[in-house]
């Protein structure tokens, strides 16, 4: 059976209490990946796929998973500043559903706005070369989006009214 595919508030339905969490960054060359702790208050980046084959990425992704016991996926979705979805928004939901053929963990939607130019900020401030900022930056944009979407979580369990 496919994994749901919802963005995280209602994803969040369909997450047990309790279980670590993968956040990636799917960019065109490479994917950053970041992990949360079981109780999922901290995100920590893993590591950056290279991208070659869609098959060769997913099966990457769903190893880790394995290993980290992770009970679930938090993908970042570029959306435009406006609100709007455009191409790469359009590219991660189709990753997101040939995903969901190949696990039935849910996979989840956080919006990734400014996730990359607030990291790249962080890491020049810093004082991180700009060839180990581009090393990094699908990583920690990942660490970025996973964080966001955990302290969202925590909010949900603290309020559950607010969606």
């Amino acid at each position: 059976m496919p994994a749901v595919i919802l963005p995280l508030v209602e994803a969040a339905a369909h997450l047990p209490a309790r279980g670590a969490l993968i956040g990636l960054d799917l960019g065109t060359k490479t994917i950053g990946v970041a992990v949360s702790d079981p109780d999922r208050r901290l995100a920590t980046g893993i590591e950056t796929v290279e991208r070659t084959a869609f098959k060769a990425d997913a099966a990457r992704l769903i190893k880790l998973a394995g290993e980290r016991n992770i009970c679930g996926f938090v993908l970042g979705l570029p959306i435009n500043m406006d609100g709007s979805e455009g191409p790469r928004a359009q590219s991660t939901r189709a990753f997101a559903r040939n995903f969901s053929k190949l696990t039935e963990l849910p996979i989840a939607f956080w919006d990734e706005r400014l996730s990359t130019s607030a990291v790249e900020r962080e890491l020049i401030a810093n004082d991180v070369s700009r060839a180990k900022r581009a090393k990094v930056i699908d990583e920690h944009a990942a660490i970025f989006i996973l964080q966001g979407a955990l302290d969202r979580l925590a909010a949900l369990l603290r309020t559950p009214d607010i969606r």
